[in-house]
C-alpha cells in the first residue's frame, strides 16, 4: 500500500474482532513508528503496550470512575471552553453521524452513555496502547508526539490492522498511572485501540467527509 493510499484509508475503528495481534507485528509497527521527526530528535514519546489482562483490569477502572460520577482529571485541555465555527458544526457532525451509525436515537441518554463506555472497553480491541510525555516538556513535543501516533496508525495499516486513537483513555490519568504503577508520573496524552476491524458492523462504515483545499490553505506569489 503506497502512503497516499494509507492516508486517506486510515480511519477511526470502533468495533474491533478478538483475533490476537502478534508480538512480532506490533514490534514491526513500533519499530517503523519511532522513525517519526522530534525537534532535535528529542523523541519524547513514551508507550505502554496493554494486552487482556491489564487492558480489563484498566477498563474495569475507568468505568467504575464514570460510575461514581468522578469527574475527569486530565492532564491536559483537548478541546475548547467555547465551541465557535467552523468547529462547532464539524463537531455536531461527527457527534449526529457516530451516533446514527450506532443507531443511537438523539434523544437515548442511556444508550448514549453505552456507547460512551465502549470507549474504556478499546471498542472491544485485543490490544491497547497509552502513550506519555514526560513532565516538563513543551509545547513542541506535543507536535513530535501527534507524528509519532499518526507514524504509528499508518504502520498498523500497513499490516492490515486498524485502530482508535482515544483522547477519551486520558479522562483518569491518575487510576493509569497507579494502575502501571508510573512512579515518575507521566503525561497520560491519550491512547489507542488496535486490531482486525469488524467490518460486519455499521460503525465501521461511516466516513466523515474533509474541508477543501480552498478551504484551509492559501498561496502566496
Amino acid at each position: 500500500m503506497d502512503i497516499s493510499t494509507a492516508i486517506t484509508r486510515r480511519r477511526a475503528t470502533r468495533a474491533f474482532r478478538p483475533d490476537p495481534v502478534s508480538d512480532e507485528i506490533l514490534q514491526r509497527i513500533l519499530e517503523t513508528a519511532r522513525w517519526a521527526p522530534s525537534g532535535v530528535n528529542t523523541q519524547p514519546w513514551q508507550v505502554a503496550v496493554l494486552r487482556e489482562a491489564t487492558r480489563s483490569r484498566l477498563t474495569a477502572a475507568l468505568l467504575d470512575a464514570r460510575a461514581q460520577g468522578r469527574e475527569p482529571n486530565p492532564d491536559y485541555q483537548y478541546y475548547p471552553s467555547k465551541w465557535v465555527e467552523p468547529f462547532r458544526s464539524r463537531r455536531k457532525e461527527c457527534g449526529l453521524r457516530l451516533y446514527e451509525a450506532l443507531g443511537v436515537a438523539k434523544n437515548d441518554p442511556a444508550a448514549r452513555e453505552i456507547a460512551w463506555r465502549n470507549n474504556y472497553s478499546f471498542f472491544g480491541a485485543p490490544l491497547a496502547l497509552l502513550f506519555f510525555l514526560p513532565r516538563g516538556v513543551a509545547t513542541g513535543s506535543w507536535l513530535d508526539m501527534g507524528m509519532f501516533l499518526q507514524n504509528i496508525m499508518l504502520a498498523a495499516l500497513d499490516h492490515g490492522l486498524a485502530t482508535c486513537p482515544q483522547a477519551s483513555i486520558a479522562d483518569y490519568p491518575d487510576i493509569v498511572r497507579e494502575l502501571l504503577g508510573l512512579e515518575d508520573e507521566p503525561l497520560l496524552v491519550c491512547g489507542m485501540a488496535l486490531g482486525y476491524a469488524d467490518e460486519s458492523q455499521p460503525v465501521n462504515q461511516y466516513r466523515l467527509p474533509r474541508a477543501p483545499l480552498e478551504e484551509f490553505t492559501r498561496w502566496y506569489p
